[in-house]
C-alpha cells in the first residue's frame, strides 16, 4: 500500500506563489508532485461505512448492544443515482482504508498541478 504523508501546505494550491515563482521552478514542481502520486491501481472512490446490525433472536446479546459488527460498507455515489454499497470483509478493511487515502491523495496532486499548468498557460510558457 501507498500513502505517504505530506502536508497540505506542500501542495501548490492557487494563490500568489504559482505568480511569484519562475517557469523552471514551476515545472520543478510539476515534476516533484508526479513523483508523489499514488500507484493508480491502488486507488479507490468512496466511503467507508461502518454498521452495527441487530439479527433479531430474542435472547441475543445485540438486542441489548450496538449490534454485531462493525461491518464495513464502501458507499460509492455516481449523479441521479442512488449509493451504491459494497461488503467490505474485515481484513480487507485496511487496504481499502489505504486505497480511498490514495484517491483522496491523488486528487489533491492533480489539483496541485492543474494550478501550476494554469499558470504556466497564462504566462504563455512552454507547458
Amino acid at each position: 500500500m501507498y500513502f505517504p504523508r505530506v502536508e497540505s501546505d506542500q501542495l501548490y494550491t492557487w494563490s500568489d506563489k504559482n505568480e511569484n515563482q519562475p517557469a523552471a521552478a514551476l515545472r520543478r514542481r510539476r515534476q516533484a508532485l508526479l513523483r508523489q502520486l499514488p500507484p493508480l491501481k491502488e486507488i479507490l472512490r468512496g466511503s467507508l461505512i461502518e454498521r452495527y446490525k441487530r439479527c433479531g433472536k430474542p435472547g441475543c446479546k445485540c438486542a441489548d448492544g450496538p449490534g454485531h459488527g462493525p461491518k464495513y460498507y464502501l458507499s460509492v455515489s455516481h449523479p441521479g443515482l442512488r449509493p451504491q454499497m459494497d461488503y467490505v470483509p474485515q481484513e480487507s478493511h485496511a487496504q481499502i482504508t489505504g486505497f480511498i487515502a490514495n484517491y483522496h491523495r491523488a486528487r489533491e496532486i492533480l489539483e496541485a498541478i492543474s494550478e501550476i499548468n494554469r499558470e504556466l498557460l497564462r504566462r504563455r510558457e512552454a507547458l
